[in-house]
């Protein structure tokens, strides 16, 4: 009889001992490392869409005798650089604006300066200089902004020029003093201002 209940004893002892061996030790709860945050969710990256451009597009718009005449270009900042005669090279055909070429688009036939127009879409260039400057509408348009041909000219007619009395930051092409059927194109930036007459025939 004692032998049965000796039995018994060690079998019970060595049932806890193994249940007790396969329980997971208490202790602080832990939790699977998280993986490392995408940085691109936290800010957006430069040149992300929502990020502002270096030279958004502008427009100058303006009606002559009832008919649309209209520039589309980039507008570039001065951002700490030299502009006239760096930016803007004197004695070279100046893309006027950046990004996609300069357009001009007129419904009606027009006299710009001395220049005559006929109705239509043209891409607008200037030859700048230290003292006079050459407005040009070319024939050929949809290019870059750096691509020029001088054989796709319609023509060129000169510019007066003028010192703003404080620098402007953002390059601008307006139309201003528009009378009936004519206006003047004033193209500004840094110091300068030059500027044609543009009239509707």
């Amino acid at each position: 009889m004692q032998l049965r209940t000796i039995a018994i004893a060690a079998c019970t002892i060595l049932l806890v001992t193994t249940c007790t061996a396969q329980m997971p030790a208490a202790g602080p709860k832990t939790s699977a490392p998280k993986p490392p945050m995408n940085p691109n969710m936290q800010m957006p990256m430069a040149g992300a869409p929502n990020a502002p451009a270096a030279s958004p597009a502008a427009n100058a718009m303006v009606a002559l005798k009832g008919k649309a005449i209209s520039i589309r270009y980039g507008a570039p900042s001065v951002r700490d650089r030299k502009i006239m005669g760096g930016v803007v090279p004197f004695g070279q055909v100046w893309r006027t604006g950046a990004n996609p070429a300069t357009t001009f688009v007129t419904a009606t036939d027009l006299k710009v300066g001395t220049l005559t127009v006929p109705a239509g879409s043209y891409t607008l260039y200037t030859l700048p200089s230290a003292t006079t400057w050459l407005l040009i509408l070319n024939k050929r348009t949809g290019q870059w902004g750096t691509e020029y041909s001088q054989s796709m000219d319609l023509g060129r007619t000169p510019m007066k020029s003028a010192t703003l009395p404080a620098p402007q930051e953002v390059m601008s092409i307006t139309f201003e003093n528009t009378k009936g059927g004519a206006t003047e194109l004033h193209i500004r930036w840094e110091k300068t201002d030059v500027s044609v007459p543009v009239v509707a025939q």
